[in-house]
């Protein structure tokens, strides 16, 4: 019988004083915590499950709110989350509800998060997300960004932007999100890394995939963290390893 490994860990890193990430693997939630090690969960391969990761905006108030508003109420819906269109209703409805929290609140107004992640039916894979949050297939030899940064383009020499033209929520009044979500088939030992840009800026792809050959599942995690607090821990970190196992 097919089944879905996820590990996952969420960290402050080593330059902020708090954590804006949260993250969610089906039923499970973390909202603005830290784990100290890497957590494995077991499913079984059959209903939809959803695994994703939300940054809270930097700069702007209550990114931690957003961010878990978003991982909370993914939660809920993900059993009924079976196609393209039921995830884009989704992550839209999200954006919604950010904005209705935020509607009148000083505390709250202009939060915002962005999210990535992927909705592992039994025979699917459904990949989404809105900001610069990441999902990347680990194949191999390499490992591919299946998501599109909503960044401007950058300049010669850059690796990542501070800029971020498309989130949940994030701006002053309402402003709709064109959500990215893409489906292909699965096959079992399949995998995924699923992060936040606390892991992707300061760890370029080369050095993602070197570890993601050696290592798996809890080891791996454990190992992409601490590249990043090497390259100096610059922001949260929040990622989440999935697999396809039998």
């Amino acid at each position: 019988m097919a089944y879905i490994v996820v590990s996952a860990l969420s960290h402050a890193g080593l330059l902020r004083d708090s954590n804006e990430d949260s993250l969610v693997v089906g039923p499970w939630t973390l909202c603005s915590t830290v784990t100290e090690s890497p957590q494995t969960l077991l499913f079984p391969l059959g209903n939809p499950l959803v695994v994703a990761v939300a940054d809270g905006l930097g700069g702007h108030p209550a990114g931690e709110v957003a961010s878990a508003m978003v991982a909370r109420r993914l939660s809920r819906v993900g059993p009924a989350l079976d196609s393209e269109e039921t995830v884009r209703d989704a992550l839209e409805g999200c954006n919604r509800a950010v904005y209705a929290a935020a509607d009148g609140d000083p505390d709250l107004i202009m939060m915002g998060t962005t999210v990535a992640g992927l909705v592992l039916t039994r025979d699917r894979v459904i990949v989404f997300n809105i900001g610069d949050s990441r999902v990347y297939g680990v194949g191999a030899e390499e490992v591919r960004e299946l998501t599109l940064d909503d960044n401007p383009p950058l300049a010669p020499g850059e690796r990542s932007s501070t800029v971020v033209t498309q989130t949940l929520g994030g701006t002053p009044d309402f402003s709709p999100v064109d959500p990215h979500v893409s489906g292909t088939p699965l096959s079992t030992g399949d995998r995924w890394l699923i992060c936040s840009d606390g892991l992707t800026d300061p760890v370029p792809d080369e050095e993602l995939g070197g570890i993601l050959r050696v290592h798996a599942d809890g080891r791996a995690a454990f190992e992409l963290w601490k590249a990043a607090m090497d390259a100096g821990g610059p922001d949260n970190v929040t990622l989440a390893l999935v697999r396809i196992g039998e």
